[in-house]
């Protein structure tokens, strides 16, 4: 049975990473392009020009395209947590439900409304009516992102919770809490401005192929001028809150931190490693022996995690074994104290079933906040509660490889994004662009990297919290469903072909309608 429950594990979490990454292909385009249509739609209205409503128009086919899609596979990915991630459910549900509850009730059925008028609204309403609408679902659709980043941001940093010993759930103390917490403010705004980066490069992508082939000239024209000027203002805002999110994970969640940099050992003054080769993990068990060959930047770690050039970085040895020069607590003994707080929740559960009152009143106090008993336990103990269903200490070491050349391939991108998109704004500024063909082609390929960039992004996010289902309280290893692995093998492949389908078919359409271009003006 054990061994049948870690294959439901294995499957149910690689399930769910195969329908968040095919999700996430549909969703920051849905993001970034809703604005661009809604600026495009402003300057019709304004000017009275028709060119402006066939260009939005013609846009906003590819918009409708991709959101219809990335509705399908993001309802899957909610359904996931009950059918595959019970155990999740149950224990946080009181918390995790909220912002998507929110997220359906608002913010889905906002864009939901206005994107009909959107559509199929152009001669029924008023030009005022009608943006206002193309304005609507595009904010609807970036608070139906804030809402369900959220809820991951709490898996990351859990707060404004307590634990209930009767139901032996998290329960929720402070929406506001969990809403204003430093890894949800940064991890929206630095999701939505990267999806505002990738849909202008989108734009820029497909006009640049216009300009290649000589068609539609001046709509590519028009379309990059509103496009790279868009891009490249929230690229820069995408690497400012990129180098914030990044000053909170080294508070919040060392390890991640440690991880995607490949840091063993922990100093004052670390470096960032701007380039490097990892080697494999048998290899690696200093900084010395880490890598094949690596290029430091010397302090900047130090500098961008703590704003202090001589600041102290953990590393994943110290996270493992501990440092008491710096006051790091070995995973070691964060395992035995969880492991006490599972243990009285053992004895708890016990209690109750005896009905022995004396011991269900000892363990009730210890798990109370409001005696200084139960504010010790809970500090000293709780606190480390996912710990005590721990194997070993280097469990918690996730993916280093992985993590290393995701961060790489995600700020190496970012970089190199605000770079093109601005040479692109200024080249088309001067009418110049059309005669760089190869200036052009970059551009094309560029949309694929955009995505991949994109996906390394979440990639670090996620595979970064491991073992975690929520930070330090609920490892992946107890949070799946007890279910035959069969099932969960089955569906897996059942949703990797409807999946696959959907994105072909998306793409298939997608590409035809690039092809025919807008609707032709009428005599």
């Amino acid at each position: 049975m054990l061994s049948d429950y870690l294959q439901t594990v294995d499957w149910s979490r690689a399930q769910f990473a195969m329908t968040a990454i095919y999700h996430w292909l549909f969703v920051p385009l849905t993001l970034g392009l809703g604005f661009i249509l809604a600026i495009m739609e402003t300057l019709y209205v304004r000017t009275g020009d028709e060119f402006w409503k066939r260009t939005t128009k013609f846009w906003m086919r590819l918009f409708g395209i991709n959101f219809a899609i990335g509705v399908a596979t993001g309802i899957i990915l909610e359904f996931e947590f009950g059918t595959n991630w019970s155990n999740y459910s149950h224990f946080v549900g009181d918390i995790f439900g909220a912002p998507l509850a929110v997220e359906g009730i608002m913010a889905f059925f906002m864009e939901s409304t206005f994107i009909a008028i959107m559509f199929f609204g152009w001669n029924k309403v008023s030009k005022g009516f009608h943006l206002t609408a193309t304005w609507l679902t595009a904010i609807g659709a970036n608070l139906s992102a804030l809402w369900i980043l959220v809820a991951n941001a709490w898996m990351q940093y859990p707060v404004g919770c307590t634990f209930n010993l009767e139901t032996v759930r998290n329960e929720m103390t402070s929406f506001w809490d969990v809403l204003f917490s430093p890894v949800a403010m940064n991890k929206f705004f630095h999701t939505v401005t990267s999806s505002f980066v990738l849909a202008s490069l989108f734009v820029v992508g497909v006009s640049a192929w216009y300009l290649l082939r000589r068609r539609e000239q001046k709509m590519a024209r028009k379309s990059i001028a509103i496009a790279s000027a868009f891009g490249f203002i929230f690229a820069l805002i995408t690497a400012t809150t990129g180098d914030r999110s990044g000053a909170v994970i080294a508070r919040v969640q060392p390890m991640k931190l440690a991880a995607m940099e490949a840091l063993y050992d922990g100093s004052q003054g670390a470096p960032l490693t701007a380039i490097g080769i990892v080697k494999p993990e048998a290899e690696r068990t200093s900084n010395e022996d880490a890598f094949y060959f690596k290029i430091d930047i010397p302090k900047l770690l130090s500098i961008m995690s703590f704003r202090d050039a001589d600041a102290y970085v953990a590393g994943i040895n110290d996270l493992v074994n501990g440092n008491e020069r710096y006051g790091v607590m070995s995973a070691g003994e964060k395992i035995e104290r969880g492991r006490v707080a599972v243990g009285e929740l053992a004895r708890y559960r016990k209690a109750l079933d005896e009905g022995d009152q004396a011991t269900i009143d000892e363990v009730t106090a210890k798990f109370d906040p409001a005696t200084p008993q139960g504010e010790e336990f809970l500090r000293e103990y709780f606190a480390y509660f996912g710990y005590g269903y721990l194997d070993a200490p280097q469990d918690i070491v996730p993916d280093v490889p992985l993590l290393f050349y995701s961060f790489r391939v995600m700020v190496g991108a970012g970089c190199f994004f605000i770079l093109l998109l601005g040479v692109v704004w200024w080249l088309n500024r001067k009418d110049r662009l059309a005669d760089k063909r190869w200036l052009l082609w970059i551009a094309v390929w560029s949309v694929p990297l955009a995505y991949l960039a994109s996906q390394a992004g979440w990639v670090l996010a996620e595979v970064g919290r491991q073992p975690w289902a929520i930070q330090d309280l609920m490892p992946v290893g107890i949070a799946a469903s007890k279910i035959g692995s069969t099932s969960v093998t089955a569906t897996f492949f059942i949703f990797l072909a409807l999946f696959t389908a959907l994105l072909i078919a998306e793409l298939s359409i997608l590409f035809r309608q690039i092809k025919i271009g807008p609707e032709q003006e009428k005599e």
